[in-house]
């Protein structure tokens, strides 16, 4: 969906079809409420964070934007990948891992949860920055603020890794360098009045929630 809008301002509202569904604001059999709250202008605007990527060769061509997260992989290999991170030019660690999961605050509830990343509030202004199966178990994930440049070069046994942004993947050699930062864009979520992020939270998650009782 983000490809498809691109810059032009379109705000997105997500409909649950059956799975977790963070970003999902109403389920297929709210269809008809949804589009009654939305002529009555019962909604507004959730402001989300984008990433952006930069490489040679440009390989996402005409989008390279992430609204959940871009990730460096292992590809044709069980062997680990060595990635060196550096911050706005300074060194900052190197993971001896599966890969690494650069994440916005929304996509802090996506695959960066999965791999034990923090949960980050829409609007902290922060990346995360979670290791996959990292060989080092004192590499945690870590938190970061979205005004800085990533740096990112990659070494393994293969000739290539995958990058990906959000669902979108593809193979690139080992020489490349990646830079990612917060983009210019921002994407706005359209959200009916009575749905809280905090309220969403709970019940995917399922907190508070004991099946003893």
């Amino acid at each position: 969906t983000i490809t498809l809008i691109r810059n032009t301002n379109i705000p997105v509202m997500g409909i649950n079809t059956g799975r977790l569904g963070f970003l999902s604001t109403i389920a297929t059999n709210e269809l008809d409420l949804a589009i009654s709250s939305i002529l009555k202008k019962e909604y507004y605007f959730d402001e989300r964070t984008l990433l952006s990527l930069e490489m040679k060769g440009n390989p996402f061509e005409a989008y390279n934007k992430a609204l959940n997260e871009i990730t460096i992989q292992k590809k044709d290999s069980s062997s680990m990948i060595t990635i060196h991170a550096y911050l706005d030019g300074k060194f900052l660690n190197t993971y001896w891992a599966d890969g690494l999961i650069i994440s916005t605050p929304t996509g802090s509830t996506a695959y960066s949860l999965s791999c034990n990343g923090p949960i980050v509030l829409p609007n902290s202004g922060n990346i995360i920055l979670t290791p996959i199966a990292p060989h080092n178990l004192n590499v945690r994930p870590m938190v970061i603020p979205d005004d800085i440049e990533l740096t990112l070069k990659v070494e393994g046994r293969t000739e290539n890794f995958l990058v990906a942004i959000d669902s979108r993947s593809v193979t690139v050699p080992l020489v490349s360098e990646l830079k990612i930062k917060k983009s210019r864009q921002k994407i706005n979520l359209l959200r009916l009045k009575g749905h809280d992020y905090l309220n969403t939270l709970r019940n995917k998650l399922m907190w508070g929630v004991d099946k003893r009782n």
